[in-house]
């Protein structure tokens, strides 16, 4: 899958699918919000194309939570076009970035942000580190986490909790 739409304009996707000209244009992307780690990025040169840097790397430790409202911002004020996120796979930076937005924009808890954006791109990953970031985010907006973070034989890794305050959980599928 090269480019995932998300919701109506907004789309994911790793670098080589934002360097596309032709894919820019189908989807009338007027905003790259470029969360792959490298700044000196050329884009296509189109017209009114503006470009967004997040400049974090995907590891754990990394502050992808201080991107959450600005990106949220800048999508929400990009009224021209399409916004397409991307990191340099789609599987981690800029799926988090998404679930971040749609909870704070479109008020999902993380629970069901995650499913949102797991049904049009099933291969998303984002890291343990940027996990706990989006269940702190989460507990920040609406006082309450539908994820926790458990140790698995594979790692540690998120659970969604059907009812937080149910004991009943399911492992969320990632």
């Amino acid at each position: 899958m090269s480019v995932s739409q998300v919701s109506p304009g907004l789309f994911l996707s790793g670098l080589d699918s934002a360097l596309n000209p032709s894919i820019l244009s189908s989807r009338n992307i007027t905003l790259i919000i470029n969360a792959s780690g490298l700044e000196d990025v050329t884009y296509p040169p189109l017209d009114g194309l503006h470009v967004l840097h997040v400049p974090i790397q995907d590891q754990p430790h990394a502050p992808l939570r201080h991107f959450f409202d600005p990106v949220a911002e800048r999508i929400n004020r990009n009224q021209t076009g399409g916004t397409l996120v991307h990191c340099a796979a789609g599987r981690s930076r800029s799926p988090a970035l998404i679930m971040a937005y749609l909870m704070r924009t479109e008020g999902l808890s993380l629970r069901r942000a995650h499913e949102v954006v797991l049904e049009q791109r099933p291969f998303i990953r984002p890291n343990a580190g940027f996990w706990r970031q989006l269940m702190d985010y989460e507990r920040t907006l609406f006082s309450r986490n539908t994820v926790r973070m458990v140790r698995t034989s594979s790692g540690v890794l998120p659970e969604a909790l059907e009812d937080t305050n149910a004991a009943t959980t399911y492992c969320v599928n990632i």
